[in-house]
């Protein structure tokens, strides 16, 4: 079968459904942040991969090649950037490859690293979702005719946000290594700006000062440590 038999069997796109015949790999360790992507997608008529470090990305992109690709810079076995720069120079090349992150930073070390564009954490809005990545695309694959996107912001499940607590207080609960404080800071203020929990945000990005300017952080992974206990035990709702 030729590529343009393939091409023939692909679903159209429509203009409630401009994504339809799309693939988009989601590297991103947050389970809340992923659902969130499941929906944007969903809504969009794009299937959906996730890989949750950069090890099980690079295992999915050996096996296929998706339309798109959604990675978040803070990831557990590394950098998200590292994999950007990867892809980019890869042949052939994913068609859109996007950063993502909840850091003020993170959209210019995504964009020196290759990336096609950035979304910015809380990533909610369907049409913004869209709009990314049909902006990148190639004149001939992109959508034509009036787009028609709900305005109404997509609602991830809560017990994903459960389940980042769970993986949060597992880390806490080793009392882990520098590398493991670090990363566990960086992971709950991505969450925290995902959902909206102010509190335990601040608390995240207490924790990562500390932590960057060599301070005793005791006082700061105890006070995180209760808010994600809280959260765990269903006395703080999102």
């Amino acid at each position: 079968m030729t590529d343009s038999d393939v091409q023939t069997y692909l679903p159209r796109p429509t203009a409630t459904r401009p994504l339809l015949g799309m693939t988009v790999l989601v590297v991103e360790d947050s389970r809340f942040a992923s659902d969130a992507m499941r929906l944007l997608c969903l809504r969009s008529g794009a299937r959906i991969r996730r890989a949750d470090c950069l090890f099980s990305a690079r295992r999915h992109l050996n096996v296929y090649r998706p339309t798109a690709a959604i990675i978040d810079l803070g990831l557990p076995d590394g950098c998200g950037a590292e994999l950007i720069s990867e892809m980019v120079s890869a042949a052939p090349r994913v068609g859109v490859i996007l950063g993502t992150s909840g850091d003020s930073f993170a959209e210019d070390v995504a964009l020196a690293a290759g990336a096609d564009g950035f979304l910015a954490k809380p990533v909610e809005s369907v049409l913004r979702f869209q709009s990314e990545i049909i902006s990148h695309l190639p004149p001939d694959r992109r959508p034509a005719g009036v787009r028609m996107a709900s305005e109404e912001p997509v609602c991830p499940d809560p017990m994903a946000y459960r389940d980042d607590m769970a993986l949060a207080a597992d880390v806490l609960g080793k009392n882990g290594d520098a590398q493991s404080l670090d990363y566990v800071a960086q992971f709950l203020r991505g969450v925290a700006v995902s959902a909206g929990d102010i509190a335990l945000q601040r608390a995240a990005e207490d924790l990562a000062e500390a932590r960057s300017e060599g301070r005793a952080a005791t006082g700061d992974i105890a006070r995180v440590t209760g808010l994600v206990q809280e959260r765990l035990e269903d006395r703080v709702a999102i």
